[in-house]
């Protein structure tokens, strides 16, 4: 198992879209183990392949508490195949260094994908996790949370983001 370098804003990988997974390979079982163990070293709640450079639709999370143990979740091939209600929650990421901002998002989706053995799965979320799967699931298409917040914050943000990369 590795510790995988987090990919940060503004890496181009991060607006690529990844390529769904044709099969379930010792390699990416590697990569899904790399991942769950960047993903909690972080610690963070979900994390895409994109965030580690691989372009495949592969997402793990997990937003069991801290102190209540692991729950991970794989997702290979994921894609939201229902979608209902409003929400809005404060959302940062491992790949947007120091910012969060409020996004609206679903409030429950519903989501196809394979398991890390191949079978298919379907999962009905809301609350957090419905959050946490359309955050990640975005990430596979290119799309990050500053992609869905007023061009204000996101300008600023970039602004900061240059002069930084500056310094």
């Amino acid at each position: 198992m590795a510790i995988l370098p987090i990919r940060k804003y503004p890496d181009p990988v991060l607006a690529e879209s990844a390529a769904p997974v044709a099969e379930i390979t010792p390699d990416l079982q590697r990569l899904i183990d790399d991942m769950a163990d960047t993903m909690y070293q972080a610690p963070g709640i979900g994390l895409a392949a994109n965030q580690v450079g691989s372009l495949q639709r592969v997402v793990v999370c997990d937003i069991t508490p801290r102190d209540e143990g692991r729950n991970l979740m794989v997702l290979i091939n994921p894609e939201i195949i229902a979608a209902s209600g409003e929400t809005t929650h404060e959302e940062g990421c491992l790949s947007v260094d120091n910012f969060s901002a409020e996004v609206r998002r679903n409030a429950c989706v519903t989501v196809a994908c394979l398991d890390r053995q191949g079978r298919p799965q379907e999962i009905t979320a809301q609350d957090l996790l419905a959050i946490v799967l359309q955050h990640e699931i975005d990430h596979l298409n290119g799309t990050l949370f500053i992609d869905r917040i007023s061009r204000l914050k996101r300008s600023l943000y970039k602004r900061q983001v240059k002069k930084q990369m500056r310094a």
